[in-house]
């Protein structure tokens, strides 16, 4: 029995030593700092719609000014604590706003949830940390028959560059992230006689503010058939925040 003695002491020490040391406690920002969940909040935005014209054979961008207003508190189909958040246009700075939209955040303590035309995304979730991934898109109808986002499946939602300051025009943020949702190029895009889908979506959002940045494309090119020429679908949107209150 002897022989057994010094690796059990050994052990002991070990495992006494690991005892001793401090637990490193790794701390992360809240996702509800970077959600626009607070009544009479509101941020406004200069978004250019990309459109695709005359059948699909131009595509143009069309400007002007909205705005997300939080209207208050509510409960969702799920009884759970929601916020109503309606969007508003107007074409200049001086004109009246015309509300076009509503739109549903729901805050929980692990994800924020965005409902907009009864599609439901997972736009933020814990823990707040770079290289961190999520499925955004789990929720969403991809795979009926009559789902036109289809090419919205299995989206790989990733955080990137957390903490850094980010210039919008003249108006300068601290502490935004990064989501970048998908960039993805199926086919060969600059061939005109193939079919070609192009899908972008990257958001960023700012400390004590909410979503001040937005990229989204989606465009399929559909090459010449006899009779007809090539011609492009979807849309884009670009949406930059110029204020906030």
């Amino acid at each position: 029995m002897k022989k057994f003695l010094f690796p059990i002491l050994i052990l002991s020490v070990a495992v006494l030593g690991s005892c001793s040391k401090k637990t490193e406690v790794l701390t992360f920002d809240n996702i509800q700092d970077y959600n626009l969940q607070t009544p009479g909040k509101q941020i406004t935005y200069k978004l250019d719609s990309t459109l695709y014209i005359n059948f699909g054979t131009k595509d143009t961008v069309v400007s002007y000014f909205v705005k997300d207003s939080v209207m208050a508190q509510i409960t969702d189909n799920l009884g759970r604590t929601a916020y109503r958040i309606f969007r508003y246009s107007r074409q200049g700075t001086t004109a009246p706003w015309n509300p076009i939209n509503s739109f549903m955040t729901v805050p929980q303590d692990n994800t924020i949830e965005f409902i907009e035309n009864n599609n439901r995304f997972i736009k933020l979730k814990q823990p707040l940390r770079d290289g961190y991934s999520w499925k955004g898109n789990t929720y969403l109808d991809t795979y009926s028959l009559l789902s036109d986002i289809k090419y919205m499946d299995d989206w790989d939602y990733t955080y990137q560059d957390l903490n850094q300051p980010l210039v919008l025009g003249s108006v300068t943020v601290d502490n935004t992230i990064t989501v970048n949702q998908r960039d993805e190029e199926i086919g060969n895009v600059t061939d005109v006689n193939s079919y070609s889908e192009k899908n972008l979506s990257i958001e960023k959002y700012a400390k004590g503010i909410g979503l001040v940045y937005r990229n989204f494309l989606h465009r399929e090119y559909q090459p010449p058939t006899p009779g007809h020429g090539g011609y492009r679908l979807g849309y884009g949107v670009t949406m930059t925040m110029i204020s906030h209150n």
